[in-house]
């Protein structure tokens, strides 16, 4: 494969008012989706928040993250590769894929069919891209953006970091694998693609294996794609002509949902699609879209629309769009889409639909109006939780693996407070029960009393555990232990975990 990476599309499409010179950044409500090497130059990057971002680059010139302004604009560069090489399939915007023996034979060369293509982009549209060739689509992309020409795939891959295999731009998140992955010791592609693939199948489930073959250097589903019944093209001929953008919105809604019912009734699932239009003075255009994963009503009607976005916006087009027809070129069967536990029927619909919703209310209350759990390291089951804003990334406050002396053993407690609750432990004569310098409770406990309510006896305990935490910088000593308490009437809840700070006891966890 062939592939054609034009760095920081999103900022280049969006970026023609202002200077090269300047930091730009592509963001949504709340992150940024790219940025140019000047704002990278600054420390922006990525994924980055957007109020952390401007506080690396004060001068960050903020632009819109809009993903049909990219599609519209990259029409030109996808036609001047195809003005020299056969079967162009975008991506993504930014991104073209061509098989590379076409090209390399007619130049003479994969390096020469590499320089000409660069030379007719920079022609034809000024935009910056870079070249890059291998065996896979997975491999091209990443050479591509290194600019190489790649020989052997599997020895190119191997040393890579697993992080690539997450590439949520290209429809394949996967944080929560590369996670896991890197928490496991295997955090290089090769790694991972030692590991036996039934291994795979059994721990991780159907998308590692997918992941384990891109890995490995070996092509996506190969034994799954099949060519669809030729009766599966959907078209439909307009009369007026489509000539208006938002017209032509709806028309890729409703053609995308008849061909996802197409599809759906014959157990079929596409992953490229072909979009053919004619106009009413003759002239034809056609490209082919490819995505990673099954693309859903949804992910067909962006790419109809977007292509005929950028049609519209042709000069060489002379008419409006007469005729449409949506060609699912490739497809995978349906019914071998392993789903796991917690997936079925609707879920990439329903994940998508959540996704909005959620950028949709940090956008009216603030990016930490929505946030997620992430689980990490550290001795008290409070300290363990870490709160991230939706959006960003999912990064522990600390690292899970790395050694706790002095940690809560299992189980953790089903509910934290938020404000610890002050409670009073005593043993049986009434007197407050401590922790001395060995580690030893002072007394027997007896009782246990909170706020609000009357002193109940204390049944069993466990512990104490006791840490001198942070004692390069300000020691604090903590001792934490787990009690059950006989059940009353009015108070179902029996087993605590306890922890005692500056002589005090408060209650930092409520066991179900």
């Amino acid at each position: 494969m062939l592939v054609v990476w034009c760095p920081d599309w999103p900022v280049t499409a969006a970026s023609s008012h202002h200077s090269p010179g300047d930091p730009l950044a592509v963001v949504t409500a709340t992150l940024v989706v790219a940025a140019n090497a000047v704002a990278r130059a600054e420390g922006v990057r990525r994924g980055m928040r957007r109020r952390e971002a401007q506080g690396r680059c004060p001068t960050l010139v903020a632009l819109p993250d809009d993903p049909d302004r990219d599609a519209r604009l990259f029409e030109p560069v996808a036609a001047a590769v195809e003005e020299l090489a056969v079967g162009v399939e975008i991506i993504r915007p930014g991104i073209v894929a061509v098989p590379a023996r076409g090209p390399a034979g007619y130049f003479g060369t994969e390096e020469s069919a590499a320089e000409r293509i660069i030379d007719r982009v920079a022609e034809r549209t000024g935009a910056e891209c870079q070249v890059g060739i291998a065996d896979t689509l997975f491999a091209a992309v990443l050479a591509a953006k290194k600019g190489l020409l790649v020989g052997e795939t599997t020895e190119f891959l191997a040393p890579l970091s697993v992080r690539e295999l997450h590439r949520p731009a290209e429809g394949q998140d996967r944080a929560e694998l590369v996670d896991l992955l890197r928490r496991l010791g295997l955090r290089t592609l090769g790694a991972f693609a030692a590991l036996p693939e039934r291994d795979v199948a059994g721990r991780f489930g159907a998308d590692a294996v997918l992941a384990h073959r891109l890995a490995s250097g070996r092509q996506e589903r190969p034994l799954a794609r099949r060519r669809p019944p030729p009766d599966l093209t959907i078209s439909d001929t307009f009369d007026p002509p489509v000539d208006r953008v938002d017209t032509a919105a709806f028309v890729a809604r409703t053609l995308a949902e008849r061909l996802h019912n197409a599809l759906a009734a014959h157990g079929l699932a596409c992953t490229r699609l072909g979009i053919h239009a004619a106009t009413a003075a003759g002239q034809e255009r056609e490209r082919v879209w490819r995505c990673a994963e099954p693309l859903t009503p949804a992910g067909l009607a962006d790419r109809v629309r977007w292509q005929l976005d950028g049609w519209l916006r042709d000069a060489r087009l002379s008419a409006g769009v007469a005729t449409l027809a949506l060609t699912p070129v490739e497809v995978i069967d349906g019914t071998t889409l392993q789903l796991d536990l917690w997936r079925g029927e609707g879920r990439a619909e329903a994940d998508e639909r959540a996704a909005r919703a959620m950028v949709h209310v940090q956008g009216l209350l603030g990016p930490d109006a929505v946030v997620t759990p992430v689980l990490g390291g550290g001795r008290g089951p409070g300290e363990r939780v870490r709160y991230v804003p939706w959006g960003d990334e999912r990064t522990p406050a600390a690292d899970p693996d790395a050694p706790w002396p002095g940690a809560l053993p299992a189980p953790s407690p089903a509910t934290i407070p938020r404000t610890p609750l002050p409670a009073r432990l005593t043993d049986d004569d009434g007197r407050p029960v401590a922790v001395t310098g060995r580690d030893e409770l002072t007394g027997r406990p007896a009782m246990l009393a909170l706020p609000g309510r009357a002193a109940r006896p204390v049944l069993g305990w466990a512990g104490p555990w006791t840490a001198d935490e942070r004692w390069w910088v300000h020691s604090r000593r903590r001792s934490r232990l787990q009690v059950v308490l006989e059940e009353s009437e009015k108070d179902t809840q029996t087993a605590l975990l306890l922890v005692l700070a500056d002589e005090k006891w408060t209650v930092e966890g409520i066991y179900d």
